[in-house]
């Protein structure tokens, strides 16, 4: 008879699930007389004897998270039979992957759980713990029905142990992939928000955002296709959430929400159509402050295109002609004219569409500050750089202007406002965001 594949004190293991990793059993404590889950690493990894102790200090650190709300407890660590394990909570809820099979879920119920992840992801990139392959198999639900996180640093202890970042070696699962990560890059903490934003897109639309026939196709998609509006694919969803997408779905790690509980806030906003808090200037307190949320779709929505566009801004310059569709947008009503060929603007610092991009959404943030006065520099700066660049899949230019509209606005510089609100709505339409702009510039509303 062989030696069995736990210690005497797990008894009656069975064998309940079968990863890449290794193997899930589910056994009894006799000394603590509870049930529990124990992860054995696969025997053709524990060959390795680099990565039995990897795997044992990566289990030690996940232990340090036990304590923390939404992630898996972890009671024991060993090794037996020359195969490392982790002993941790029975979670008997089964799987975000089971609770949510090819359909969409309720808002309010997808927040709910979104919020859960959140407040275990921000915990662990606090104490430097990256997953690295979250995804709805890896969210468990306990017996209240609350989802715990599990599979901390499992992946980096394969990934450092045997090289598997070698170019075309793709890590994680291919569905809920960064880019950074399909690249063979460096993971980080922004990787992790960027999945948790996949899986919130397949919790409101009932699919992934890059969905294709194969796992390679996908991993690619990630990489180089533009987000696709959970609007179109959602039912009843609001054309706001296709902002938070955007962000939180954005190809360059550094264009992300900065904390997963942000972009969870940002989609609930979204979703219920509740304002981000604006700061007010003190001078445009008596007036009353109007809500951002437009402003927020205008500024966000573009980020991923913005990034991607930086790949063809390689073979043209970034001030090239604004490229015309066969499709519309939804929210287009009206294009800006075409350029005059010789007409020429200034280009970015660096050079780059996508820095461009970057300095509105830097702005903007200040905006939502009520710093008006700190962001318009940043504004005339990105707004002539983005000019001429307005397309379907690269919105920043119409963006770039409202904000810079508004903003001279809010500083009662209302003849140049006007200018630039007006060149928004030639590109976007005039949406209501653009029609408040313009209300602070009418008459009895200056402070």
């Amino acid at each position: 008879m062989g030696t069995p594949i736990l210690p005497d004190r797990y008894d009656e293991p069975r064998l309940v699930g079968r990863g890449g990793m290794g193997e899930i059993y589910i056994a009894h404590d006799r000394l603590l007389a509870r049930t529990v889950a124990v992860k054995v690493l696969a025997e053709r990894f524990a060959q390795e004897p680099e990565l039995r102790e990897r795997f044992r200090r990566e289990a030690l650190t996940a232990a340090r998270l036990s304590g923390e709300a939404h992630v898996v407890t972890i009671f024991d660590v060993g090794e037996h039979g020359g195969r490392p394990y982790t002993v941790m909570e029975y979670l008997p809820g089964g799987t975000l992957a089971e609770h949510a099979k090819r359909a969409p879920v309720r808002p309010e119920q997808a927040l709910a759980w979104l919020t859960e992840v959140a407040a275990a992801l921000d915990a662990a990139h606090a104490k430097g713990v990256v997953h690295r392959d979250v995804k709805p198999a890896n969210l468990l639900f306990d017996a209240s029905g609350h989802l715990q996180v599990v599979d901390f640093g499992i992946a980096r202890v394969v990934d450092e142990t045997l090289g598997l970042t070698a170019p075309g070696t793709i890590l994680g699962t291919a569905g809920y992939l960064a880019p950074e990560q399909a690249l063979g890059q460096e993971t980080t903490a922004a990787s992790d928000r960027y999945a948790l934003a996949v899986v919130a897109y397949e919790l409101l639309t009932g699919g992934r955002p890059f969905e294709r026939g194969s796992e390679t196709a996908e991993a690619a998609a990630h990489i180089h296709d533009p987000v696709p509006p959970a609007s179109e694919r959602g039912i009843g969803l609001p054309v706001e959430v296709d902002a938070v997408f955007a962000r939180g779905l954005a190809k360059g790690p550094e264009h992300r929400f900065p904390t997963a509980a942000a972009f969870v806030a940002a989609l609930r906003d979204a979703l219920t159509g509740t304002p981000p808090p604006p700061r007010p200037s003190s001078r445009r307190h008596a007036r009353g402050t109007l809500a951002l949320t437009g402003a927020v779709l205008l500024a966000a929505a573009g980020v991923t295109a913005a990034v991607v566009a930086s790949r063809e801004s390689e073979d043209r310059p970034a001030a090239a002609p604004r490229r015309e569709t066969a499709t519309e947008p939804k929210t287009v009503q009206e294009r800006a004219p075409a350029r005059d060929q010789g007409e020429s603007r200034a280009e970015p610092e660096g050079g780059s569409v996508e820095h461009a991009a970057a300095l509105n959404d830097e702005a903007f943030g200040l905006m939502q500050e009520g710093r008006w006065e700190d962001a318009l520099p940043l504004l005339e700066r990105a707004a002539p750089a983005l000019e001429g660049t307005y397309s379907d899949d690269l919105r920043y230019e119409a963006y770039a202007e409202y904000n810079l509209g508004r903003t001279l606005a809010e500083l009662d510089r209302c003849d140049e406002a006007r200018e630039h609100l007006e060149r928004s709505k030639r590109l976007q339409g005039n949406r209501e965001e653009i029609k408040a702009a313009k209300h602070l510039c009418a008459p009895g509303q200056r402070a």
